[in-house]
């Protein structure tokens, strides 16, 4: 039997104030609220289990430690309907926690089901701070701890930010003790050097440079679509395909390492190799998801600062160590140009796109993974040899996604346990089922075959 309860966090003497929402902020307020009933798929939900289990007050004390650390948790996004929006940090309030108390046998499934109602509403982002919490409580103490955010408050790379201060303040650190050992830039002070007359300049130096990239590239990557008579179909699913490889965790290393490039450019050259060289076009362009992390304080910061870059390969079908070296060098560049006012973006690219001027910007690439975790951590790495780790590649399909605008392909990749995963959405008029195999089987044995080149 499962007892419904609710109890607060409450907040006071925190940092306050008002002022434009950021760049990332306006980005993902864009997308959710133009999603509707769909925007609950961009919440980012957690399911921790609390070991040992701690006392209720115990919890709400680093939580609310959590609170005072970073702005973002107690910030509400106020919209004027047209290009305005504005964030308001609350310098107090309380922050409504679901509480479940049940036997230690069902708290794993009380768990989730918790999971699965905060994470399944959409937040309310003038009224409501983008954070919920539950708690499973089992015999007076908390066994599991739920979280959800919402994307306006932290992209993934700040969810892990997020769950490492927790971490911390669980071991007895203090707001006060990790401010001071990891400043980090809150949402207000980056506005405020957006709106600075070099932010201004990088601004619009970013949408330059994918204004350009835009009118240089290939109208359409694929010009002979998998079933283009789908194409008017407003309600076809978009298959969801996962590839979970133990030969590319292991051979993605190996490579970087020869080739002096990171792991995740060898990924980005192999998936745009392998994409050249099924379409047809050498040329290739894919929206790369970037975390603009590159400074400590903004790597230290829980909010939402990803945005896409815009990469593009030319001759990406000519030689994979080839596509693989310059991926390094190109991505660069286009990294360098991932933080941008996306609204104003938005309304440039459809100028060029209704005259006709801009290309295929409809593939997507988001390096998921964290670097503090690897896919050996607790696992132990394979001895086999590469040509036997392949035969145990393992491809599912989870579900399908209703119709993706602008999407004929999204790669998320992923560290699983002992393996690297990719993550695959598509277009059916676009890419068949069998397309999307040859895709992902594609980029890995790529991988892996210069890996075993190399001797290893």
């Amino acid at each position: 039997m499962t007892t419904v309860n609710q109890t607060t966090i409450t907040l006071d003497r925190a940092r306050a104030g008002t002022g434009p929402a950021t760049w990332g902020q306006r980005a993902i307020y864009g997308v959710v609220t133009r999603l509707g009933d769909d925007a609950p798929r961009y919440n980012l939900p957690v399911e921790l289990p609390v070991t040992p289990p701690r006392p209720v007050s115990r919890v709400l004390a680093d939580l609310r430690e959590l609170l005072w650390l970073h702005d973002s948790l107690h910030t509400r996004l106020l919209s004027d309907g047209g290009d305005g929006l504005e964030q308001v940090v609350d310098a107090g309030g309380e922050l409504p926690v679901e509480v479940r108390e049940c036997a230690v046998a069902d708290a794993a499934t009380v768990g989730s089901g918790l999971l699965a109602e905060l994470a399944g509403r959409s937040f309310d982002h003038a009224r409501e701070w983008p954070l919920r919490v539950g708690l499973v409580v089992c015999e007076g103490s908390v066994h599991r701890l739920v979280l959800t955010g919402s994307h306006t408050a932290m992209d993934y790379w700040g969810l892990g930010r997020l769950l490492r201060d927790l971490r911390s303040i669980e071991s007895g650190e203090s707001a006060e003790s990790l401010r001071l050992a990891h400043p980090s830039q809150q949402p207000l002070e980056a506005a405020e050097f957006q709106a600075s007359p070099l932010g201004r300049r990088r601004d619009e130096a970013a949408r330059r440079y994918w204004c350009d990239q835009l009118t240089a590239g290939p109208r359409r990557i694929f010009n002979e679509p998998a079933a283009p008579e789908l194409e008017a179909d407003p309600d076809r699913l978009f298959p969801n395909a996962l590839l979970c490889s133990p030969a590319l965790a292991v051979a993605v290393g190996r490579v970087a390492e020869e080739l002096e490039v990171s792991d995740a450019a060898v990924l980005l050259g192999a998936a745009s190799h392998q994409l050249a060289r099924m379409s047809g076009s050498s040329d290739v362009l894919f929206q790369v998801v970037v975390g603009n992390r590159f400074q400590p304080a903004a790597a230290a910061a829980v909010s939402t600062v990803a945005q896409e870059a815009l990469f593009r390969l030319t001759d990406a079908d000519r030689d994979f160590g080839d596509a693989v070296r310059r991926t390094r060098s190109v991505a660069f560049n286009a990294f360098r140009h991932a933080a941008y006012d996306k609204w104003a973006l938005d309304r440039e690219v459809a100028r060029l796109v209704e005259r006709g001027e801009a290309a295929d910007h409809s593939y997507w690439w988001n390096d998921t993974r964290d670097p503090a975790v690897g896919p050996f951590d607790g696992v132990e790495r394979p001895r086999a040899a590469l040509s036997e780790l392949i035969g145990l590649t393992e491809l599912s399909w989870p579900t399908q996604f209703p119709r993706r605008v602008n999407v004929s392909m999204a790669v998320d990749v992923l560290t699983a346990p002992g393996a690297l995963a990719l993550a695959m959405t598509a277009d059916p008029a676009v890419l068949s089922r069998e397309g999307m195999e040859r895709f992902m089987r594609g980029v890995e044995r790529l991988v892996v075959a210069e890996a075993i080149a190399l001797g290893d």
